[in-house]
This record gives structure tokens, C-alpha cells and sequence, in this order.
């Protein structure tokens, strides 16, 4: 069984290298950090460094979406950081979807490094029905807007997919074991569920078939982090 500390992936999302550093120290027992727009636009490069120096497993999720020349390049780049995931949105079609996975090989292969797991987005976790339907006049329903996105990074070569942890379940049925399937929006039942609006709990999300779980502030907002997220590798860990 895979240990809560292989699963949970905390995010930095802070503005600056010395709040990152400082959530760092405060949580030394997290694995896995998300590096996010914010840290990244704020700090550079740099801060993946500051993680490999830690021997820290990185997810740069910079969620690239534009047209496949563009994000070919910007995916070759970030394959030299030597992170471990990495993301780009399912929308920017498969033309740019297999564009960016040659790219993470080629990048890589350059770099003389292990290339990154390339992810796509599928929709975004802050997004419900109503937003698909109403405001971006998607016809499909979610599940099954979430299902194409998933089957679109497949077909292209991609390692898997980002997606809420309600859409685990089918995804995982129709793409298969070794399609990895990472998910925020993951909320224990004692934190505030923010600005999510599909969201489960840690638990469900494994039992429902998630690899990774992106679990940021009900651990980093809390009075207490530390005993937050054991408090979450506790009943992960207690999953029969």
C-alpha cells in the first residue's frame, strides 16, 4: 500500500522565497510541493532549486495552454528543472498535447535528466456544472467533459491527468491503472471546502482511485500544520 507521505502533495502557494522557505521548515516531513504560478512568477527557478537541495519531489504546475509551437517550447524548457510532474491544460487540443510530451523527452534527453510526468488539466476544480453549461456554454455534462479531456491526454501519450476527485472513479475505470490521476481539491471533513466545489475527502479520494492528493489549506492555513497534515496521514494510513 502506498503511504500517505508518497500520496499528499502540499502546494506552495505563498508570494515570496522566505514564506516558502518558512512553510518548509515548518512541514520537513512533506515529500511533495506544488509550485505553483504565484511562487514561480514571484521567484524563478530558484525555488525548485531550494526543493532539489531538500530532495523534495516537485509538481511545477504552470498549467501551459497555447498553441503547440509555443507550448512545445515552454514544456522543453521546464523539462531541464528536473522536476517530477508538470502540467498543461487538456484544451490546447492534441496537436499541443503530443507537441509538449515530445518536448518533455527532448528537453530532458538534452539535460541528461529523467523526464517529467506530463499531466493534462481537465477542468479546473473551482468550475461546477453550472459554470461548464452557463458561463463557458460547454454543452457536454461535467463527467463527461471531464471523461474527453482525460482521453484526450491519453491518446496522446500523455502520463495522465489532473481532475477532481468526483470524476476519479469513471476516469480511472476508462483510462486504466498506469494512467496517473492527480487531484486538488481534496478536503478532510473538519476544513472548510474555500473556493472547491468538487471536492472529497482524502480517504474517499484514494478509495476512489487517486494517485496524488493536492491537499493546501487545510494544512498550510491551519493554526497548526504539522499536526494537520499527520492528522491527514493518519487516516490515510488507516484506510483498510
Amino acid at each position: 500500500m502506498v503511504s500517505a507521505v508518497e500520496r499528499i502533495i502540499v502546494p506552495l502557494d505563498v508570494p515570496t522565497v522566505a514564506e516558502a522557505i518558512a512553510l518548509l521548515d515548518a512541514l520537513p516531513q512533506v515529500k511533495w510541493w506544488k509550485v505553483g504560478l504565484e511562487i514561480f512568477v514571484s521567484a524563478g527557478p530558484a525555488i525548485l532549486t531550494t526543493l532539489k537541495d531538500r530532495q523534495k519531489r516537485i509538481f511545477l504546475d504552470l498549467k501551459f495552454h497555447d498553441i503547440p509551437n509555443t507550448v512545445a517550447a515552454a514544456c522543453r524548457a521546464a523539462a531541464r528543472y528536473g522536476v517530477d510532474l508538470l502540467t498543461i491544460h487538456a484544451t490546447a487540443t492534441p496537436d499541443a498535447l503530443k507537441a509538449a510530451q515530445a518536448a518533455v523527452q527532448e528537453g530532458a534527453a538534452a539535460a541528461g535528466i529523467t523526464p517529467p510526468k506530463l499531466i493534462a488539466i481537465t477542468l479546473l476544480t473551482s468550475l461546477n456544472s453550472q459554470n461548464l453549461a452557463k458561463d463557458l456554454k460547454i454543452p457536454l455534462q461535467l463527467q463527461e467533459y471531464t471523461l474527453e479531456m482525460a482521453l484526450l491526454a491519453k491518446n496522446a501519450g500523455l502520463a495522465g491527468a489532473v481532475c477532481s476527485p468526483q470524476e476519479v472513479l469513471r476516469l480511472r475505470q476508462a483510462c486504466g491503472d498506469d494512467f496517473l490521476l492527480v487531484c486538488p481539491g481534496v478536503r478532510p471533513t473538519w476544513a472548510p471546502a474555500g473556493d472547491q466545489r468538487r471536492t472529497l475527502t482524502p480517504a474517499e479520494a484514494v478509495k476512489a482511485g487517486a494517485d496524488y492528493l493536492v491537499i493546501g489549506r487545510p494544512i498550510t492555513a491551519a493554526s497548526e500544520r504539522l499536526l494537520a497534515w499527520e492528522r491527514i496521514c493518519e487516516e490515510l494510513n488507516g484506510i483498510a
